[in-house]
């Protein structure tokens, strides 16, 4: 039925590899902030209300979120940076 659904909306279902949980360890990482920040204890009044705080904690997270393992850069300045070095 899941699956099914998914087809339905035109979407594929995507799973790692078997005995190998870190295929997704970094989706799975960015969920985990993802709920914590705007799902848990939320509520929303509409589904549209609960897709723009998505997309901005997406946009936020990807442009100005800073990261220690980034050396202090967002993830968009981190792959602008290092592909000014590979170009």
């Amino acid at each position: 039925m899941f699956i099914n659904t998914l087809k339905d909306f035109g979407m594929t279902q995507s799973m790692s590899r078997k005995s190998t949980p870190v295929d997704n360890a970094p989706m799975e990482s960015f969920f985990h902030i993802l709920k914590a920040n705007i799902v848990h204890h939320k509520q929303y009044a509409s589904f549209h209300d609960f897709k723009v705080v998505v997309d901005a904690f997406i946009n936020y997270y990807n442009n100005h979120r800073i990261k220690q393992k980034l050396n202090g850069l967002s993830p968009v300045q981190y792959r602008q940076l290092t592909t000014e070095y590979v170009s």
